[in-house]
């Protein structure tokens, strides 16, 4: 499916570091329109574009009013894009224009599928789905709100938690992610040098942020990583247990280690993501999470 050409006084072209705060502006102005609330930042946009598998000038496209930028999207991988129109743009054929141009991108790369990720109901998934796209999984938001307290969760005897010590535990972090994820279904693995900036290179990050789980022999077996924003939110982008030692509660202590130690550096709220693939919502659900936004991953056939 195509879509027409793009309005009268518009134009395209690839985008530059340069165009980072503006991506910004415009994924944001999406984000609140369709679920209320701000939870992207310019890091996470910065962080994908610094992926070593991604290339900006050849994966990205801009949609500009002159030199204001009004629209955007971007292909990882011949697989997963973002895109967004800002909503004083919309329902002008951008979106369609926006979208067709990823599925082209991701069958010229040589893709399968190509999806996103869309707040349930919103704009983006309603457009998706009007283009064929069908709901691959469903992810699902949810917190900690400042008033609930945390409840202590105890290790299993022989077991304790430390933090990451640089130089020392990148590969250890990435490869027990790495493992554990890689058991989702359609999910393309990831390299080092493209997990590498959404965590440990990402601006701002400091060691309390990746802590492990360690057994008796001192081998880190879990892990969780967490991000503090700029709106004091906690939010544990990365939590994975060694296939051996699952059914622990490993993943529990991990998880309230992280909301603590965002609680003592500021953050007035803890929240994370999952999806239907992992199968760990009701671990979630147990230690007090409630669900805030639903969201659907929509993928099409190429």
């Amino acid at each position: 499916m195509t879509a027409p050409p793009l309005p009268a006084g518009l134009t395209s072209r690839p985008l530059t570091p340069a165009d980072l705060d503006a991506t910004f502006a415009v994924y944001a102005d999406a984000e609140l329109a369709d679920c209320g609330e701000l939870m992207i930042e310019p890091e996470d946009i910065e962080s994908d574009w610094e992926r070593a598998s991604f290339d900006l000038s050849t994966q990205s496209v801009g949609v500009f009013d002159g030199e204001r930028l009004v629209g955007a999207a971007e292909v990882f991988g011949a697989r997963r894009a973002d895109g967004a129109v800002h909503t004083a743009y919309g329902n002008r054929g951008i979106g369609s224009w926006l979208a067709a141009w990823t599925e082209d991108l991701a069958r010229r790369e040589g893709g399968s599928r190509v999806g996103q990720s869309r707040f349930a109901g919103g704009g983006g998934d309603r457009l998706l789905r009007g283009r064929g796209y069908r709901e691959i999984w469903t992810s699902w938001v949810l917190e900690v709100p400042a008033a609930t307290p945390i409840e202590p969760q105890s290790l299993p005897p022989g077991y304790e938690l430390r933090t990451f010590v640089p130089g020392q535990d990148e590969d250890i972090a990435y490869r027990l992610i790495e493992d554990a994820f890689n058991e989702w279904p359609d999910r393309t693995p990831q390299t080092y040098a493209d997990w590498q900036p959404r965590t440990l290179g990402r601006r701002g990050f400091e060691p309390w942020q990746v802590r492990f789980a360690v057994d008796g022999d001192r081998t880190p077996v879990a892990v969780a990583c967490t991000i503090l924003d700029v709106a004091n939110c906690a939010h544990v982008d990365q939590i994975a247990v060694r296939a051996d030692r699952r059914g622990l509660g490993l993943a529990r202590a991990l998880l309230v280690d992280a909301f603590e130690n965002g609680r003592v550096r500021g953050a007035i709220r803890s929240d994370l993501s999952t999806d239907s693939r992992t199968g760990a919502l009701g671990l979630y659900l147990r230690v007090g999470m409630t669900i805030t936004q639903t969201w659907h991953h929509l993928g099409l056939d190429l």
